[in-house]
């Protein structure tokens, strides 16, 4: 390697681990907030004397498998009914359409005021429907859910008094998950969620810093919405965008960790990827879009930068590629150099890698006694998951980034159905880069061992895990036959079940 070569490669090598390291640096302070927040949730400062009234809105789009449990636990609230109007936004092009307007005529039956809204265009999809149902929502707070939630009858009644402080615009609950145990899959999503939803949101709310309604289980003053602008669909993360310009104009958000509302994860590889290339992509939209606004607002500079890092965390993606490029001489050609262990690879281990452990430990700490330690044996194949996601959430990136506009993919859901195949997310080239990867970092693997380079192996069979899991999760849906299905496992809890 000539001497511009090699100068090129520490360049590279040091840009891409310095941005790796940064993130896993704010990870850090993310941590630091939370254990200085850390308790349980603050009381309201007050409560209604008389219940406000309440729309319930259920956005809803070819979900036949959860739809109709969905609207059962909405029926099952603990709020009164002169009090309480459910809207059913309905976009469907199934049989969904009729199994919602039927659950709709039996509720108005018992004396719920339903309101059953369907569209043929789709326009805007889901921020569309959401913001076209403004103009008959009754209720002066706005309830969301999507269809694969199951809210506990009390969950209204922990809410909504906490608007009792004029300043709040939103109110949000925790996701649960309802599906955690049915797969590896599902449980290193559980984890990865958890992170964000137990560590930060909470670190974010209680100090007073910009964060996120999660689209779905939060509750949204009317009067929020409508001077931030209302609903607009110009990005693919709605709510992250009329998040961002509600606080840009003085609203106050309130993040509730432990009022918790149990949800499905997607159950299989493809119907993940979908999810994520979703949420990746809106973001980066969302950063194009708002950040500007954050910058040029009279807001603190902690907030400024902490928006800046919230917005822009998924550019990491774009340093995973740099990674992907840099591991074979980085694993081969540079292993015997102590100057490099020590000046890099030793800090970048530390706060690129150590940070995820932590991180996610310590949220699975928080959920359970010992939490942590029960979960220490699967951080390395979540660390894999993320590797493996890197193209899909990647090329999320650079589309956002090329203004690639695509229409919102909804994430296909089970049910109580296992194994259904009704409903199934599409696969798109970016498996065959991952089919590739995974034969290129198991030929680096086997390489390793021939050359002795034990040091190298851990992170190149990280990498490869990731890629063959990734790449064998979307290969499962060719497989069909029963013989290699296996047993399923035990169906999604009932409403009833999920309420016990």
């Amino acid at each position: 390697m000539t001497d511009w070569q090699l100068t090129l490669w520490l360049a590279s090598y040091v840009a891409v681990f310095l941005g790796l390291s940064l993130f896993g640096a704010h990870r850090l302070r993310i941590l630091w907030l939370y254990r200085r927040h850390r308790g349980p949730d603050a009381a309201p400062q007050g409560t209604f004397q008389e219940l406000p009234v309440v729309t319930v809105q259920l956005p809803i789009f070819n979900e036949v498998t959860v739809a109709g449990r969905l609207i059962d636990a909405v029926a099952n609230l603990d709020y009164p009914k002169d009090r309480l109007q459910i809207q059913v936004l309905d976009d469907s092009t199934d049989e969904t359409r009729e199994m919602c307007e039927e659950h709709a005529e039996e509720l108005r039956a018992q004396g719920f005021d339903v309101e059953f809204r369907h569209r043929t265009n789709r326009n805007g999809f889901k921020a569309g429907a959401l913001e076209e149902a403004l103009a008959t929502a009754k209720g002066e707070y706005l309830l969301i859910f999507d269809a694969d939630f199951l809210p506990p009858p009390d969950l209204l009644q922990k809410m909504i008094h906490y608007f009792t402080d004029e300043k709040v615009g939103m109110v949000q609950a925790r996701w649960e998950h309802l599906n955690r145990n049915d797969s590896l899959l599902t449980r290193l999503q559980a984890m990865m969620l958890d992170g964000h939803l137990v560590l930060e949101q909470t670190a974010r709310s209680r100090d007073r810093l910009f964060f996120n309604f999660n689209g779905t289980a939060g509750i949204w003053r009317k009067q929020a919405i409508r001077e931030a602008g209302g609903w607009q669909h110009d990005t693919l993360t709605e709510d992250m965008d009329l998040s961002y310009r509600a606080q840009l104009h003085g609203w106050r958000f309130v993040y509730l960790k432990d009022v918790t509302v149990p949800a499905e994860l997607p159950a299989d590889m493809d119907s993940f990827k979908t999810q994520q290339h979703r949420w990746t992509k809106g973001s980066i939209q969302v950063c194009k879009k708002i950040l500007g606004e954050v910058w040029n607002s009279p807001e603190s500079l902690r907030i400024k930068l902490e928006s800046t890092a919230h917005l822009a965390a998924n550019f990491a993606y774009l340093l995973m590629f740099g990674v992907l490029v840099l591991m074979y001489p980085a694993s081969f050609m540079f292993h015997g150099s102590w100057a490099k262990t020590l000046l890099l690879d030793t800090p970048v281990f530390f706060f690129a890698s150590v940070s995820v452990i932590i991180f996610y430990l310590t949220a699975q700490g928080a959920q359970r006694p010992w939490g942590w330690l029960k979960s220490l044996h699967q951080i390395p194949l979540v660390m894999a998951l993320g590797v493996g996601m890197s193209i899909n959430n990647g090329v999320a990136v650079i589309e956002a980034l090329l203004n690639r506009q695509s229409e919102f993919v909804r994430t296909p859901k089970q049910g109580a159905v296992r194994k259904n195949r009704r409903y199934k997310a599409a696969r798109s080239i970016t498996f065959w880069v991952e089919v590739v990867l995974a034969l290129y970092f198991t030929w680096l693997v086997v390489l390793a061992m021939i050359k002795g380079q034990w040091q190298s192996l851990p992170f190149l069979a990280m990498f490869q895990f990731g890629f063959v899991f990734v790449v064998a999760g979307s290969m499962r849906h060719w497989v069909s036959w029963p013989k290699f299905e296996g047993p399923q496992p035990p169906p999604t809890p009932s409403v009833d079940a999920a309420m016990a």
